[in-house]
């Protein structure tokens, strides 16, 4: 399950939000961009919005999420984006959507104006169902169902595949090369495409300084060229990054080629690699790969469900496949990538899964489920045996409000308190040595800090030995000095601590005249 709680972008969105959510994708310069199909059909984006890449009718960026009118009720099912950027979007009828820039005629419209809206891609598609799309840089690739490779947009380096290097306007046929023969996948690289036929080989065409083409050369080619060094091997699925190729084989055994000035082909080294490698063989049968072309960072999954990332990885090159903690791919891209962007559209066919902390809130203080009854001040806690046990707690009295925020935290780690309740709660962090708790409180102490209650809290510091909440208190107190000398509180201090108060704020120089 991905945790769509992972991308900066989605962490504003309130949770009934995030549960409503079936489809994501997270594209853009530094991952500022993002559109979201709900359950019910309908198409929200967010972000920057540069070069009207939200869909929006406009250019103007937003936080929260706005609805893609024109897309609403289509049935949207994938995304696929450019780094100008553009988005593709293919509906379960089949049909292609376009926006965003397109100085490189990348939309597919015939024209090279700015798609604010999304457009319906109607040349030379008409009576074909795409069912996948992908993005280089400048230029986009369609799969229909009959197996048709579709290409058009920025083509200076031969990546649309028409045996030229003038830009497409419209789709056009890839035929070159592959013939008539069935293709399975696409995948697009910074300025290079790759397929996959249906009898697992593969071809490549467009940029080719790196090596990315697999050919053994560097030599760029305006027509698709077939990676003949795969001969043999059936491969079933491909992945690009910016300059480098994964491919998985049906036999689950993992290939690279392209550039590694980042280890993203993890050989081990950083040498580019023209033709195809055979890598990661120690980490046994790989199921599912990923790459983007915004970045230089490879993922894949193991049979066990184990995931490897190497690359370009937060800034660091690792050039040897480093097993991560996450549960998905799509995990690796948001907390490793640079920048952090969605490989491919993330699927949440959720229901949200029910997590062990999530039902641990729901059970605290519920009638239904508890086996133990807690009574404070004539008021009752409803909690449960084991959790306490757990937790290893020695119940003393406390006011009803501090013990019950102590057992919520128990279950949740969460303190919601006033600051004045806060004090209480401190003094029973103290006495149980929860450090963390006590941080908790200093928190929500300092948060709620006033002149009339600041002494208070000097006072209670000292006894509790908050040292640096009491410093904290010190510091406010004595730059509001004359007001807090004044207060009620202040005069409840106590005799020593007032004479250690103006010994502290004497030698701070507050008396100076």
């Amino acid at each position: 399950m991905t945790d769509i709680d992972k991308w900066l972008i989605f962490s504003t969105l309130a949770p009934e939000t995030v549960s409503n959510v079936k489809l994501a994708c997270v594209f853009g310069s530094s991952g500022n961009e993002a559109i979201i199909v709900t359950k019910d059909d309908e198409v929200f984006a967010l972000g920057s919005n540069c070069s009207g890449c939200l869909g929006l009718g406009d250019s103007h960026g937003s936080l929260e999420p706005k609805k893609v009118v024109s897309l609403c009720k289509k049935g949207i099912k994938d995304f696929a984006y450019g780094s100008g950027p553009h988005v593709l979007a293919i509906t379960e009828s089949g049909e292609l959507y376009s926006w965003g820039h397109n100085g490189y005629c990348q939309l597919g419209n015939g024209s090279t104006n700015q798609g604010l809206n999304p457009g319906l891609i109607s040349a030379n598609l008409i009576g074909r169902k795409v069912v996948e799309v992908a993005c280089g840089s400048h230029h986009s690739i369609a799969l229909t169902s009959d197996g048709e490779v579709y290409a058009w947009g920025q083509n200076n380096c031969g990546q649309v595949g028409s045996g030229s290097t003038t830009n497409q306007l419209t789709p056009r046929k890839v035929t070159a090369g592959i013939g008539c023969r069935r293709c399975t996948a696409i995948a697009c690289g910074q300025t290079s495409s790759m397929a996959v036929l249906d009898n697992g080989e593969v071809y490549g065409w467009g940029y080719n300084g790196n090596g990315q083409l697999g050919l053994g050369n560097n030599v760029n080619q305006s027509n698709p060229c077939r990676v003949t060094h795969l001969q043999g091997v059936i491969i079933q699925k491909i992945a690009c990054g910016y300059a480098h190729t994964l491919a998985l084989s049906d036999e689950g055994v993992l290939y690279a080629w392209g550039a590694n000035s980042y280890g993203q082909l993890g050989t081990g080294n950083k040498a580019n690699q023209v033709t195809p490698v055979r890598i990661a063989a120690e980490i046994g049968r790989v199921v599912d790969i990923s790459a983007s072309h915004y970045n230089h960072i490879s993922a894949v999954m193991t049979q066990t469900s184990k995931l490897y990332m190497w690359g370009q990885c937060r800034g660091q090159s690792v050039t040897l496949p480093e097993e991560s903690p996450f549960h998905t791919l799509h995990d690796v891209f948001a907390c490793f990538a640079s920048p952090a962007v969605t490989s491919r559209p993330m699927e949440l066919d959720v229901c949200m899964v029910n997590r062990v902390g999530d039902s641990l809130r729901q059970a605290f203080d519920d009638l239904s489920t508890s086996d133990l009854k807690i009574s404070i001040e004539g008021r009752v806690v409803h909690v449960h045996k084991a959790i306490l046990k757990i937790r290893t707690i020695e119940i003393t009295q406390f006011s009803y409000p501090v013990y019950q925020a102590f057992l919520r935290y128990l279950y949740t780690d969460e303190v919601e308190l006033p600051p004045e309740d806060a004090i209480g709660l401190l003094d029973l962090a103290n006495s149980y040595c929860e450090l963390q708790l006590k941080r908790h409180c200093e928190r929500i102490i300092k948060h709620g800090i006033t002149i009339d209650n600041v002494a208070m809290l000097y006072a209670a510091a000292i006894k509790y030995e908050a040292k640096e909440l009491e410093d904290f208190c010190f510091r406010f107190a004595l730059n509001h000095l004359t007001a807090v000398a004044q207060t009620e509180a202040f005069n409840k201090l106590d005799e020593l601590t007032i004479k250690n108060f103006i010994f502290k704020a004497a030698q701070q120089g507050a008396f100076k005249y």
